[in-house]
């Protein structure tokens, strides 16, 4: 069902290219996130990790 939807939205040709290309764009994804936490204030984003956030419960 979705591969026909896609289909018909851009056509058969680009919806194979479209298919090569999404494990390429989930790896470039998973990188940017971790680049993300990594350059940021990483404490921020970990603490909406639920078994992170108790480890800094004490530290003030």
């Amino acid at each position: 069902m979705v591969q026909t939807v896609l289909n018909k939205a851009v056509g058969a040709k680009y919806a194979s290219i479209l298919r090569t290309w999404i494990p390429n764009l989930v790896g470039w994804g998973t990188a940017g996130g971790v680049a993300l936490v990594h350059f940021t204030d990483w404490r921020v984003i970990l603490d909406y990790v639920p078994y992170i956030k108790g480890k800094f419960s004490n530290d003030e």
